[in-house]
């Protein structure tokens, strides 16, 4: 009689539990109710375990079962002994969880209630106060997050942030997550600090110095590691080469600009977590002068050449742009607001144009708004098509632009010819003759 009454008491909660629509396995699904077998002796009396599983605290008893709710702050004060029931209980679940039929209700019952007695469990060791919604710690501006659903993990301990019932923080310089208990922990400064002071890449492939010149510790925490893998396995992070422990070592994987720029190679390979969040700050940098650093990169990759025609000729169309006023009340040159760097230079690059242009996607995108700038000024503008030239040297054919494929451009005087004209004819500039002649001429009438 009493297995029965702990059935049907388990019951009734487990419904009072559906209700409230917790249950992630079988919302809107019929009871089973008294159509339920009978489990094995052994189940049967884990089970009774359970419902009888009470944690005693000032206030009177609370019990574990499902009809609690685990979301609430706990009432009274609780002592170890507290959490060390609560610890016997997560391990009896483990083990009933694993005896049951695989995807059974009772078992997926049961895994809800393992869930909740882990979430009561981490409740207590938290302590419940109230934390400020900014804390500054080694640089790191940290905002108290309010998202309550989405799991995230605690760079700092490397555990799951539980956010329903736990306070944490995210750095909105580079987006260091941590529990707030693990703040005073953190000995690692803010990557966007050093962006500010230091804005440049490391330029050689994996500069591996070795495990014995760290003294066989972590690089970032200064935990001992080896490579066997006791106490702590060492991980080398590609982008700098040093070794850092698991804690501080992901596995994560990034593109390593170093290789990109020596050998066009992008293939993600191991970084450690301050150089992944390093990398993804600086990736829309435009801080690689790829003429300095590897000139001979642009006779081996096509693509390059092409998209440094194309910032070429955006660079002579700017001043068309600025003297108009149609194209500055359509904003034109705001179809580049992303990448702004293409309007000021043609020689500086961030890792991610390298990598669109690898992958074809910045060659599509800037040749449409080639195109889009090169309509306004010879077609659809009649103040930019009046800036135009007229060929000096055969004085024939349409008007011509200083980015049209078939024209060369005067290094001194900024005059367009036809190319044909200009590398054919073996006379100076005609328009830079006028203007010593006139140059000239002022000078001996000052004279």
């Amino acid at each position: 009689m009493t297995n029965v009454a702990d059935e049907m008491e388990y019951d009734e909660r487990l419904a009072q539990f559906r209700q409230t629509r917790l249950n992630p396995f079988d919302r809107g699904e019929e009871e089973d109710g008294p159509q339920r077998g009978r489990m094995p002796p052994q189940q049967e009396a884990r089970q009774e375990l359970f419902s009888g599983t009470r944690i005693q605290s000032s206030d009177g008893t609370m019990d574990l079962g499902l009809a609690e709710d685990h979301f609430s702050r706990p009432v009274g004060s609780f002592v170890a002994s507290d959490i060390e029931q609560l610890k016997v209980a997560i391990e009896e679940c483990k083990k009933l969880i694993l005896e049951l039929p695989e995807h059974s209700e009772r078992q997926k019952d049961t895994v809800v209630k393992l869930i909740h007695l882990r979430l009561k469990l981490q409740e207590l060791k938290d302590p419940d106060e109230d934390e400020p919604n900014l804390r500054m710690v080694l640089e790191h501006r940290f905002s108290k997050e309010k998202s309550k659903s989405v799991k995230h993990t605690c760079d700092k301990c490397s555990t799951i942030i539980w956010g329903l019932i736990q306070t944490w923080y995210t750095c909105t310089g580079c987006y260091y997550r941590c529990h707030s208990k693990c703040m005073n922990l953190i000995t690692k400064p803010c990557v966007r600090s050093k962006i500010s002071h230091q804005s440049e890449y490391e330029l050689s492939i994996c500069p591996e110095i070795g495990l014995d010149r760290q003294d066989y510790r972590c690089a970032e925490c200064r935990s001992p590691i080896s490579l066997r893998g006791v106490p702590s396995e060492a991980r080398q992070c590609d982008y700098t080469g040093q070794y850092f422990c698991s804690a501080c070592h992901w596995n994560d994987t990034a593109i390593i600009p170093a290789r990109v720029i020596h050998n066009w190679e992008f293939e993600p390979r191991k970084v450690c977590r301050s150089s992944l969040r390093y990398l993804a700050l600086m990736l829309s940098r435009p801080v690689l002068k790829l003429k300095e650093i590897n000139p001979l990169l642009f006779n081996f990759v096509e693509e390059l050449v092409e998209i440094r025609k194309l910032r070429q000729d955006i660079l002579l169309m700017k001043p068309y742009f600025i003297t108009c006023k149609e194209a500055m009340e359509a904003r034109l040159l705001l179809q580049l607001q992303d990448r702004q760097h293409f309007v000021e230079n043609d020689n500086m690059y961030s890792l991610q144009d390298l990598i669109d242009i690898s992958s074809g996607r910045l060659s599509c995108s800037l040749t449409e708004v080639h195109t889009t700038f090169a309509k306004h000024i010879k077609l659809d503008c009649d103040r930019c098509q009046a800036k135009g030239f007229v060929c000096e040297l055969c004085k024939e054919g349409d008007i011509l632009f200083p980015f049209d494929s078939h024209t060369s451009v005067c290094h001194d005087c900024s005059a367009v010819f036809h190319r044909d004209c200009y590398y054919d004819n073996s006379t100076t500039c005609p328009r830079c003759a006028r203007m010593s002649e006139r140059k000239q001429d002022e000078d001996t009438k000052d004279a």
